[in-house]
């Protein structure tokens, strides 16, 4: 009867632990849902707001609303905010790689290349990460991910070659496919150096400081620019706020939050949705051009990051 009644017990506890598991797998997929939405719709507003603002300028400004945005839900979130001691060189090394040098690199990458093909060679930095994983983690680079490297990489040189091909503006969209890629490459070696030697603070905390440090330089090269703020119109200040709020700082917020209630391969491949969102985005709101050339870009884009995301 013991027996009998150990085993029952055990049934129903091993039930009990099945159900919040489904339970949270579900909340970290809605997590990550919110997430990838509210990433892949910035990319057409980014495009609409530096149509009509130097790219610095609005950056700058927006990192300011982001950071008191950020810092207050911090506070009513209860965590604490002060910078652990040791972790200030971590703190400044993520912010320049993951915020300030992605910030600068993907905006003008969308003011010279448009959103549909931005979003496309900035998404390529799950496959550097990749790459960059060989010699600063140790990860073998096999042969599924050398051949997600040479997909991803594949939407980039169709995107290229179409820019090295017009005239007489041609240098714009190779201007736009640098910027990109060097958007990519140093997000992708932030990551890397993140999980080499992660940031010892709470996630909102964390993103409000960096949100907050990212300020500096780009107000430093804001400087140099004449932004004409009375030009701006409804749509243009709706942007804005919406840039400052849903993808600076909720959208890591969900992000994280995703990260601890699904596996992070499950989280990495959701991550392709974005371009994915981007590109028919940007198509639906601002009549950018979806034919055969983007279309292609982004299946071997997403093509190979999906490869990359799934290899082990």
């Amino acid at each position: 009867m013991r027996a009998r009644w150990r085993c029952a017990s055990t049934s129903a506890s091993a039930r009990g632990a099945v159900l919040p598991a489904r339970s949270a797998r579900l909340q970290g997929l809605g997590f990550l849902l919110l997430t990838t939405i509210g990433w892949g719709v910035h990319w057409p507003v980014l495009r609409l707001i530096v149509s009509e603002l130097p790219p610095f300028s609005f950056r700058a400004v927006s990192c300011i609303a982001g950071a008191c945005f950020a810092f207050s839900i911090a506070a009513l979130a209860g965590e604490r905010l002060r910078v652990p001691r040791g972790q200030w060189r971590t703190l400044l090394i993520s912010t320049t790689l993951n915020l300030t040098s992605f910030m600068a690199f993907s905006t003008l990458a969308v003011r010279y290349l448009g959103a549909s093909e931005a979003v496309i060679v900035v998404y390529t930095f799950p496959l550097w990460a990749t790459l960059l994983s060989w010699p600063l983690l140790g990860e073998r680079l096999t042969l599924p991910r050398m051949a997600a490297l040479v997909l991803g990489l594949g939407g980039g040189v169709v995107l290229m070659a179409h820019g090295a091909s017009a005239a007489p503006a041609g240098y714009r969209p190779l201007l736009g496919a640098a910027c990109g890629l060097s958007s990519a490459v140093l997000f992708a070696l932030g990551a890397v150096l993140t999980k080499r030697r992660p940031l010892l603070m709470p996630p909102i905390a964390a993103v409000a400081w960096q949100v907050g440090l990212a300020t500096i330089p780009l107000a430093i090269v804001a400087l140099t620019e004449t932004p004409d703020w009375a030009a701006v119109d409804l749509p243009g200040w709706l942007g804005c706020l919406y840039s400052c709020t849903i993808p600076l700082v909720l959208c890591y917020v969900t992000w994280f939050r995703a990260l601890r209630l699904l596996p992070a391969s499950t989280a990495s491949i959701g991550s392709l949705l974005v371009p994915v969102i981007g590109v028919f985005a940007a198509a639906a709101s601002l009549g950018e051009p979806l034919g055969l050339r983007q279309i292609a870009a982004l299946g071997l884009t997403v093509g190979g990051v999906a490869l990359a995301a799934l290899t082990r």
